[in-house]
């Protein structure tokens, strides 16, 4: 039975080929014999030249052009290309996330006491405005820094579950994958959402960048905001249960081998 090989490059999986493509391609120096290659069976990825052993890696003239290197795997099926989430679909997910939200973040306003920073505030205002907004800014750090976290802390970890969503993405339909389609891990995760760290107030530069990273997502070729780009994720049409699998797809690398 004719071999399926992945080959490793720049931090993609390539492929499947078959063993006579991968054959002509080390021929024609389109592959090179330090790249890491995979099939099933194989426990790691190994290089070509160990794969391969006794192929002369000279370009034949005579060979037949291989196959142009497709799109590195993206968790759907060959008949079908990636569905990527647009900027309206994220803003409703995220505008349901925000609605769940409000419930711990009213409890841990009303534990730092905002109903009388608030009652200080409007009393304050009528004779220093200056005053009351500087008083009523400095009692809503500290609240605001735990929201802060709390919301990080909601988007890590349902996004790194099994769901591969938080409830607002799970109810418009949406799933969070890395660069391959399948799911994201923890660290990839914290990554990810640390653009919501800085929605803490008064880091005015920084809030504009939050901004400018969601509103990518309208015009970027994968639909992806500077977040995913950073973290090397994809926002995906689908629940993480309906997406399709694909059989045969190789290991993440361990140690010193490629590392996709």
């Amino acid at each position: 039975m004719t071999k399926q090989v992945w080959i490793g490059r720049d931090g993609e999986r390539l492929g499947p080929y078959t063993e006579d493509e991968v054959r002509a391609g080390l021929r024609r120096a389109t592959y090179h014999p330090h790249e890491l290659g995979w099939y099933e069976g194989l426990a790691d990825w190994a290089p070509l030249s160990q794969l391969f052993p006794g192929v002369t890696f000279i370009p034949d003239v005579n060979e037949a052009t291989p196959p142009p290197v497709p799109p590195p795997f993206l968790g759907v099926t060959d008949e079908a290309q990636p569905e990527y989430a647009g900027f309206w679909l994220r803003f409703a997910a995220w505008f349901i996330d925000c609605l769940i939200l409000l419930v711990p973040f009213a409890l841990i306003l009303l534990s730092f006491g905002w109903p009388t920073a608030l009652n200080e505030f409007t009393v304050n205002f009528r004779t220093n405005q200056t005053v009351a907004m500087t008083n009523y800014m400095m009692a809503m750090q500290s609240p605001a820094v735990v929201c802060a976290l709390c919301a990080y802390l909601y988007y890590v970890g349902f996004e790194a579950s099994r769901l591969q969503a938080t409830p607002g993405k799970l109810a418009v339909g949406l799933r969070v994958t890395d660069l391959y389609g399948e799911r994201i891990s923890i660290q990839r995760s914290f990554a990810r959402n640390a653009v919501r760290l800085i929605s803490i107030p008064n880091i005015g530069v920084l809030n504009l960048l939050q901004l400018v990273s969601y509103l990518m997502t309208g015009w970027t070729a994968r639909k992806q905001g500077l977040h995913d780009m950073l973290a090397g994720t994809l926002v995906l049409r689908g629940r993480a249960s309906e997406a399709p699998v694909r059989e045969g797809t190789p290991p993440p690398a361990k140690g010193g081998s490629f590392n996709a």
